[in-house]
């Protein structure tokens, strides 16, 4: 800002990342209440499983905690038969950093991928949607060099999905055809 005098001002707003990826799960929640309510799918967001150490009873809160075991993915449920599982990614880059997906998770999509479940990583990126399955993690991981998945990968290689602020994102068309790629 310009002050008289040619004084200047600037505000610096501190930059916080730790909420960026609660925007995409709740646009999937949104979705998911949908598709139940619809009777489309039944798709919950998995808790993390937590030890309570200690808690104060007259305010109803945990007031410490450890995690049991480390979380596999966000949401699970069913869907036309199929298992379905998957994760939600955010970044604000033009990847996606494969740091954010942890190593028991990768596993985790290969022991789902085996037994013939749907599985894949919900991202938003670039301001869009996609579906990228994790066949096609996997795949990108094994062939590449690299530490992130690179926007033209998941663009060429994910389905994108429609999203607003109102429904949600509805990933269930993506679902269906990462079905028609199993059958």
């Amino acid at each position: 800002m310009n002050y008289p005098n040619n004084i200047r001002k600037t505000y610096n707003k501190p930059v916080s990342y730790g909420n960026r990826g609660m925007e995409l799960e709740s646009l999937i929640n949104m979705a998911n209440d949908a598709y139940i309510e619809k009777d489309v799918a039944i798709i919950y967001k998995k808790p993390t499983p937590i030890g309570v150490v200690k808690c104060d009873y007259n305010k109803s809160k945990i007031t410490e905690a450890y995690y049991k075991s480390p979380s596999t993915l966000d949401y699970n449920g069913i869907y036309k038969g199929y298992y379905i599982e998957f994760d939600a990614k955010n970044t604000n880059k033009p990847y996606l950093p494969l740091a954010n997906i942890a190593e028991h998770q990768l596993k985790h999509i290969e022991r789902i991928l085996n037994h013939g479940g749907i599985i894949f990583l919900l991202i938003m990126i670039n301001n869009e949607c996609y579906i990228l399955s994790g066949k096609r993690l996997l795949e990108f991981i094994q062939k590449e060099q690299r530490k992130s998945i690179p926007y033209e990968y998941i663009k060429e290689n994910g389905i994108k999905l429609t999203y607003n602020y109102l429904k949600g994102v509805d990933y269930i068309p993506g679902v269906d055809t990462l079905i028609k790629e199993i059958e």
